[in-house]
């Protein structure tokens, strides 16, 4: 009977390793990350407003620039959450309007505690959402035509009921109701850092840059984002709830539009029936500035601050510098397309070092 010989070792141990355990140089982990264009991007536009501008370096300028970034990266970010997952809205803009209405028109007629206002927004804004993620399942349309509908029906029911219920475009004034300075204070306060004022926008703000990243990052949930927006129907194979992952995306930007919402409210006691269009296109440049795609299962949260850092930095820069303030949408069209150029290459930078 014949023993059989075990079979040598390999000679080399670390030959025989997974290639999945090796380790990843920095430079691919930098290359790697989505939101790497738009921070340089960033630097270049900060030193140059730096060089151009004797005042943009003063502390109040940069606050004054946060709370311009702020006040588009509330929205910017779950928005960049949104179009991770392969989606889009178009009624984002006018969704923030919507939820300023409600609060201000429900306080008011029904006499009502101005926090109770703010909490039938909540549910009146979340609604609107999920009614976005069922239609966009249901009817297997493009997100653009569901949510081009949504903007169109909002504008129009902003622009109807106020003037129904109000007599004007606009709401009445809500400053002397019950609740409104406590509510102030948490939606529109003004906080006093080392002699500089800030806005609470900007912690709300940094608040949800950390909450989505955790939720991308760190949860099943944020797996199941990156997995639709890649593809949805090998997502859907196996096993990751499509449908539940989209409603939850659009109830996310509507949470950030009830946020905008109230401090729209709440820094200005009344409200503007006709605001908010076209802000929908300013969340998703933010978005796409920060690295996120339109195709989906890319970008990042922290992309998307960049992005909104971006915007207010240019278009206060110019204020800074005295130039002529018309020129700023195309400084933000040039923006849009140098950060999708630098975003693209670095991404193939990185599929190339892999």
């Amino acid at each position: 009977m014949t023993a059989t010989a075990p079979a040598p070792a390999p000679e080399n141990p670390t030959a025989a390793t997974d290639e999945r355990l090796l380790g990843t140089s920095p430079l691919k982990r930098l290359l790697g990350r989505p939101e790497l264009g738009s921070v340089v991007g960033a630097l270049a536009v900060f030193v140059f407003f730096s060089l151009v501008a004797d005042s943009f370096l003063r502390a109040g300028s940069l606050s004054t620039v946060l709370y311009a970034s702020s006040t588009i990266g509330i929205m910017a970010v779950p928005v960049a959450l949104l179009m991770i997952g392969g989606e889009f809205d178009l009624s984002a803009g006018v969704m923030v309007t919507t939820s300023a209405l409600v609060s201000s028109m429900f306080s008011y007629q029904m006499t009502a505690n101005v926090w109770v206002g703010s909490g039938v927004s909540l549910l009146v804004t979340l609604a609107i959402g999920a009614f976005n993620g069922f239609v966009l399942s249901r009817t297997k349309l493009p997100s653009f035509i569901v949510t081009l509908g949504t903007f169109l029906m909002l504008t129009g029911v902003n622009l109807g009921l106020t003037k129904l219920i109000s007599g004007t475009v606009s709401t009445k004034s809500i400053s002397d109701m019950d609740g409104f300075s406590s509510a102030q204070s948490v939606f529109a306060s003004t906080l006093t850092l080392g002699g500089v004022q800030f806005k609470i926008t900007i912690l709300w703000w940094f608040a949800l840059v950390a909450l989505a990243s955790w939720i991308l990052l760190r949860t099943r949930a944020g797996n199941w984002i990156f997995a639709v927006g890649g593809n949805k129907d090998a997502a859907r194979a196996v096993g990751v709830p499509v449908e539940r992952t989209r409603i939850g995306l659009y109830m996310g930007v509507a949470l950030g539009a009830w946020i905008s919402g109230q401090h729209l409210l709440f820094s200005y006691d009344v409200v503007q029936s006709g605001e908010g269009v076209g802000n929908e296109l300013i969340y998703i440049i933010a978005a796409v500035i920060g690295g996120c795609l339109i195709t989906g299962g890319y970008g990042s949260a922290i992309g998307s601050a960049v992005g909104a850092f971006l915007f207010g930095m240019t278009s206060k820069g110019i204020v800074f510098a005295e130039w002529n303030p018309d020129w700023f949408k195309f400084f933000l069209g040039a923006m849009l397309l140098l950060a999708t150029l630098l975003n693209a290459w670095v991404r193939k930078r990185a599929e190339a070092t892999s």
